[in-house]
């Protein structure tokens, strides 16, 4: 598992004509409750398909639990993290795309009543479509040829991907749609996310930094309750956690990649006491800093 060093991920799209990416993502020997996607939103729709393992992701302050062969949708600027909760191998697929993938049936009026509602964000999917129609998930095949297109690259296979994605959008709209007309709509777009992205952002690049969960919570207008319980929603963690994990996380990267000491790294992370470092340390990763760094040079 790669730390994107923002919140806002960048996701990278190989090609700009067709803004579509497949990741293949394998997290071995996991552990219950090991984070195993970061924390961070993008401006792209992604789909998680959960291939091994089991694991929960919290998507826009909601948890939802995900076993082989469940789908699930994050809608375009959705907060979306998730943890192992098993022990073994894990691994899901993320498909991320731009709505401009689909920029050549703009004036199609069928794709319009369909297919733009949810690209548009006037609508949206629910997060575990199964969950609210179990008849949807027939059509999650789409999404396993789409991924052995993509990963064959055979000639216009990029082609085919779009065109399943775009089959699968639509029968989704057809179970779906009904349902989300103005008079039959759900609560209105959640609005939590955008307002702690900032907080988030500063806790994971000022890692080094005192923070304090009373500050935060005057700095986000809300009661120290209110905000405890939103926050723990959005990431999975309660705020003391989620401080030490920013700290821990960039630990294990000067770890791997300087020859910082294990002093020089407890004071990069905040941490003045290099016993706590590594109390802390060995309590989110399972091994001591030392066993890491020496697991690391074995293995290199």
């Amino acid at each position: 598992m790669t730390y994107p060093k923002e919140l806002r991920e960048h996701t990278r799209l190989d090609e700009k004509t067709h803004p579509v990416q497949f990741f293949f993502n394998r997290c071995p020997n996991a552990k219950d409750g090991q984070q195993i996607l970061f924390l961070h939103w993008h401006e792209h729709f992604e789909i998680i398909v959960m291939q091994q393992g089991t694991g929960v992701f919290h998507i826009d302050s909601q948890p939802y639990e995900a076993a082989p062969g469940d789908v699930l949708i994050v809608p375009a600027g959705g907060l979306h993290v998730g943890y192992s909760s098993c022990v073994g191998d894990i691994a899901f697929l993320s498909i991320v795309f731009n709505s401009a993938l689909f920029q050549h049936w703009v004036h199609d009026p069928i794709h319009a009543q369909f297919v733009l509602p949810y690209l548009e964000g006037r609508v949206q999917f629910p997060v575990k479509p199964s969950a609210s129609d179990p008849d949807v998930a027939r059509h999650y095949g789409l999404l396993k040829q789409a991924a052995a297109e993509f990963a064959a690259k055979e000639p216009g296979y990029l082609l085919i991907v779009k065109a399943q994605l775009h089959m699968l959008l639509t029968l989704l709209a057809r179970a779906f749609l009904p349902l989300q007309l103005p008079e039959h709509r759900a609560r209105p777009f959640i609005q939590n996310r955008e307002r702690f992205k900032a907080l988030i952002l500063d806790l994971e690049t000022r890692y080094a930094d005192k923070h304090s969960v009373a500050d935060a919570a005057r700095a986000m207008n809300m009661s120290l309750h209110h905000f405890c319980k939103m926050f723990k929603k959005l990431t999975g963690r309660t705020f003391v956690e989620y401080v030490h994990v920013c700290k821990v996380n960039e630990a294990e990267r000067f770890l791997l990649e300087t020859d910082m000491t294990m002093t020089e790294i407890a004071e990069r992370i905040g941490c003045d006491n290099p016993n706590y470092f590594t109390k802390l340390f060995k309590q989110y990763k399972g091994v001591t800093p030392s066993q890491l760094r020496k697991s690391n040079a074995a293995a290199n």
